[in-house]
């Protein structure tokens, strides 16, 4: 497969992703912030949203006020910022219509129908009712992916778009868990939760849709521990860090040549290092330790990607 074609492929998977991930956290954040909650924590957990994605001091030179609003328009249509719900779709879109010829009529439509959509999905209805707009930009983030697996040919195309995919996924899951551990301090450190602070991780948990698979796979009260477990360590929660890493491991393999060794390498090591470890010696090592660790490593990881297979930066 060409380079410039796998490079559009696996940018509209991470730029789809990453749009349904943005949707995700920030209607979690919208409901979180009607709980009854002083000023400060209100401020903190709108931070925190910007924390995640790196994009604090972007937001500061662009907006006077840190408030619910103009985050919400920061990280759902602002044009300037490369990571909003708008400028996800649009890149989404822009790469499926560059490879037109290799995606199949039904994911190109469901692609750009996203796209015009979007605008009327715009205005006044966010303000009003951003939760109905966040369903909506999941379910067609849902339905790019469900189309997808189920009309494309299982060839190097879909390869690419996995690895997209999957890469994209770790790396949010890696960012809301360290930034949530960041802010629950003290209660990151212990199983008795107050009020608050059950909210506080079943929020984390629902921003990842893994609120229901946690009450099926532990049948008791929520702990930081067992929630880092099933996000880090449990391969069978479709977005921990374990069941993503198995896929691009997986799909790496599919498409390997001869100058992605070094890269096959680094996702093995960093699968490897998530199946045999156990939450005890996560939490001993420090999970701000082995998250920024796995961070730097999905960093690389992407890179490798990049220049093992992909279009080269400014070519």
């Amino acid at each position: 497969m060409l380079s410039r074609t796998a490079d559009h492929l696996y940018w509209m998977a991470r730029y789809t992703e990453r749009a349904e991930n943005t949707a995700r956290m920030l209607d979690v954040a919208v409901q979180t912030a009607m709980l009854p909650q002083s000023a400060l924590d209100t401020e903190q957990a709108w931070r925190a949203i910007l924390g995640i994605s790196e994009l604090q001091g972007a937001f500061d030179a662009a907006y006077g006020t840190l408030d619910a609003k103009n985050v919400l328009a920061f990280m759902v249509s602002d044009p300037a910022n490369p990571s909003s719900i708008v400028a996800c779709l649009t890149a989404a879109r822009e790469n499926a219509r560059a490879v037109r010829g290799v995606l199949t009529t039904e994911v190109w439509e469901t692609q750009n129908a996203t796209w015009i959509e979007l605008r009327d999905r715009l205005g006044a209805n966010l303000d009003a009712d951003p939760g109905e707009f966040f369903d909506w930009v999941k379910l067609r983030c849902h339905l790019a992916r469900g189309v997808t697996l189920g009309t494309m040919l299982d060839d190097e195309a879909l390869v690419f778009i996995r690895l997209g995919t999957f890469l994209e996924r770790a790396d949010n899951t890696a960012r809301l868990l360290d930034v949530k551990y960041h802010g629950a301090g003290a209660a990151a450190t212990h199983d008795v939760l107050t009020q608050r602070e059950f909210y506080y991780w079943a929020a984390l948990l629902r921003s990842v849709a893994g609120f229901e698979i946690y009450r099926k796979v532990y049948r008791d009260s929520i702990t930081p521990a067992r929630v880092a477990e099933l996000l880090m360590l449990r391969a069978d929660m479709p977005r921990s860090l374990l069941a993503c890493m198995e896929q691009v491991v997986a799909n790496l393999k599919a498409v390997r040549n001869d100058v992605s060794a070094g890269t096959e390498r680094l996702a093995g090591k960093m699968h490897a290092e998530l199946q045999f470890a156990r939450i005890g010696d996560v939490l001993a090592a420090g999970i701000d330790e082995t998250l920024g660790t796995f961070m730097e490593n999905i960093y690389a990881l992407g890179n490798g990607i990049s220049r093992d297979f992909l279009v080269p930066l400014g070519a």
